[in-house]
């Protein structure tokens, strides 16, 4: 089942004129993504700077928590506050590959088949609850996270620029779920836990819906776009002007080449999840308003960027050992250059 996501004013085509009251200066516009995100969402401030690092760097962000935890709100809000095209998929046991990427329909009335784009043809798409639906079904989306394209009946399709793919997810150990494998997981830039709120926070929330503040509907919670396409180019393009030192790039292969040899883990960060850390660092040190990397950046990413690219042996799940700790054990073993 498919459905347009939060606020069909955000259109397909965006055009060229500036959203109203956006800023045109990357960084700034950006941080207004962020006002206006805090506008539906009370909290989860980790969990929105990783949806802007993953706008900034192109990649895809997928989002795992308990039921009731803001997770499809927080992206709605993000939607609502991008002047970009959006659609949602809520993943179901019945969804076919062709709901989500698009299919051949026979015209009768000139007896051709002609090509139906599904939602995957879109700037920011929400895959709400994906390990609800089977594999067969989740490897859909592959192709399109990884290069940008869907082909059916061999024609490769090019998906519009830019593409990024915000999935959400229960726990594995919930009801009704089916894991991702790993060549999926491998294809989400980063991984993002939400916590339950703290009592402050859930305060806040409920103060919220005593005020009347309607999730449903985020035009009247005063959410409204501030940034576009043209906008996260710049963005980007900064970004790819932020300086790496050699011995940065020998930190991060190191961080990485640690998880190879941890007796803890069956499988470690493979060289694309290396790139993967880059360029989150890359993209945190500009959002900190720096030209440069350091290992700090590196740290305060590792954990998104990594913890889905590992595998636990199976004596060190019963042990009580999990990803985070193993990372963070890396991070203290590895030397950090001066």
């Amino acid at each position: 089942m498919t459905e347009n996501a939060e606020n069909r004013e955000n259109r397909e085509s965006p055009g060229s004129t500036p959203p109203p009251g956006a800023s045109r200066d990357p960084r700034t516009a950006l941080a207004g993504v962020r006002t206006q995100v805090g506008k539906a969402v009370v909290g989860q401030d980790a969990a929105v700077t990783s949806l802007l690092i993953a706008l900034l760097c192109r990649g895809h962000v997928l989002l795992e928590g308990v039921p009731g935890v803001a997770k499809t709100l927080l992206v709605r809000a993000l939607a609502a506050s991008l002047d970009l095209g959006t659609k949602r998929v809520q993943f179901t046991p019945d969804l076919m590959p062709g709901d989500v990427t698009g299919s051949l329909v026979y015209d009768a009335r000139t007896a051709e088949f002609s090509f139906r784009e599904g939602p995957v043809f879109t700037n920011l798409l929400l895959a709400d609850e994906i390990n609800r639906t089977p594999p067969k079904t989740q490897a859909s989306l592959l192709e399109a996270m990884e290069e940008r394209q869907v082909s059916v009946d061999g024609t490769p399709r090019l998906l519009p620029d830019p593409f990024i793919v915000v999935a959400t997810q229960n726990p594995v150990e919930y009801e009704g779920t089916y894991p991702l494998p790993e060549a999926q997981l491998d294809r989400f830039l980063l991984k993002v836990v939400l916590p339950l709120p703290e009592r402050e926070q859930e305060v806040e929330v409920l103060a919220r819906h005593a005020g009347g503040f309607d999730p449903r509907d985020l035009r009247a919670a005063g959410v409204a776009p501030v940034a576009d396409a043209d906008l996260l180019a710049r963005a980007r393009a900064e970004v790819a002007g932020v300086r790496v030192d050699r011995e940065v790039l020998g930190y991060v292969v190191d961080v990485c080449a640690a998880t190879r040899r941890s007796p803890s883990l069956a499988l470690g960060v493979s060289p694309r999840g290396a790139t993967a850390l880059l360029a989150t660092s890359r993209a945190w040190a500009w959002l900190c308003a720096r030209d440069y990397v350091t290992p700090d950046d590196v740290k305060a990413l590792a954990l998104p960027t990594l913890r889905h690219r590992v595998q636990l042996r199976a004596e060190a799940e019963l042990e009580g050992v999990t990803a985070e700790s193993v990372i963070q054990t890396v991070l203290g073993s590895v030397p950090v250059p001066r």
